[in-house]
């Protein structure tokens, strides 16, 4: 468990400077902020496919689909973290910089967006996969 929780870590501090370099030349606070909220969307976002995952997996206690919620919730927020905050990071930059034009951006996002939703789409499936695949294991552990 600790080399698990280890690679999340490593995994976090990862996303979030991989994010913070490609914010650039942005204010800090800014920086942090756009870190902040990004995270906190990305969260409940992760929140809201696990709660529609979940629905018909046989939890056996509140308690067993809470410690199941956190991790998979924190896990997948990172993941999904990967994917989008630093391509957003980027064209944050780049509108900050005037590098590129409003509409270039919005249709970037708008492709962004749309990966981000495809994604959404599997990840429902593969966590209720997961739930039920650490039940079944929970299970057989009870079992012996």
């Amino acid at each position: 468990m600790p080399v698990i929780i280890t690679l999340i870590i490593a995994i976090f501090l990862i996303l979030i400077s991989w994010t913070w370099h490609n914010l650039g030349n942005i204010d800090k606070s800014k920086k942090i902020i756009t870190i902040i909220i990004t995270l906190i969307i990305l969260s409940i976002i992760t929140f809201i496919i696990f709660n529609i995952s979940k629905s018909e997996i046989p939890y056996n206690s509140e308690e067993e689909m809470e410690s199941v919620r956190n991790v998979l919730v924190f896990v997948f927020t990172l993941i999904n973290g990967l994917i989008t905050m630093p391509a957003i990071a980027k064209m944050l930059r780049k509108i900050d910089e005037n590098d590129i034009e409003k509409d270039e951006a919005s249709k970037k996002f708008i492709l962004i967006l749309v990966i981000f939703i495809i994604i959404i789409i599997f990840e429902c499936g593969y966590l209720k996969n997961i739930q039920q695949e650490i039940l079944n294991i929970y299970t057989k552990a009870l079992q012996k």
